[in-house]
């Protein structure tokens, strides 16, 4: 255990997140049309409603409550409460499409060391926070050792693959 104590269960990626929804066709609709994802193809052998959603590197699994009307509806938008978050380039465009949306949001900004953060919080159609920043601004910084780089621009960068050039 001693020779992996940063990652002792040897985990590597996060997989998906799973939502409890009133409609899931009401979230469905939203995290496609307003957030991107797609919709990909879930096992036929659940005995129960939902759907799977894909993108920016991770998955959405959303759950068709049992009893929605007993769901609670939260209606204040908290940035402390519970939320993912999706990094952005460009904050002003986001902003403007949200608000022609129709969709409520709050706007944050955060100052660290002279670099500024952008945040926008909105909730999906269940209450649940979403988070929409350009929080890569700020570096990663372990509280011990060396600088980890901000996992977006890692993971999202264009990789390009040299393959041998085949003549006939």
């Amino acid at each position: 255990m001693k020779d992996n104590k940063g990652n002792p269960l040897r985990l590597s990626s996060l997989n998906h997140i799973s939502l409890v929804c009133k409609s899931v066709e009401e979230s469905a609709d939203f995290y496609q049309n307003v957030l991107g994802f797609v919709p990909v193809r879930r096992p036929g052998s659940f005995d129960f409603d939902g759907a799977w959603l894909f993108g920016h590197g991770i998955g959405i699994h959303l759950l068709q409550s049992d009893d929605p009307e007993k769901m609670p509806k939260k209606t204040v938008i908290n940035p402390k409460d519970n939320h993912i978050s999706f990094q952005c380039e460009n904050m002003a465009m986001v902003e403007k499409k949200l608000v022609e949306m129709g969709i409520d949001l709050v706007r944050q900004r955060v100052e660290e060391g002279g670099v500024h953060v952008e945040q926008l919080f909105f909730h999906d159609p269940d209450g649940f926070m979403i988070e929409i920043c350009n929080c890569d601004n700020i570096p990663m910084i372990p509280l011990a050792g060396e600088v980890v780089h901000s996992c977006s621009r890692i993971n999202l960068q264009p990789q390009q693959i040299h393959l041998p050039v085949v003549q006939p």
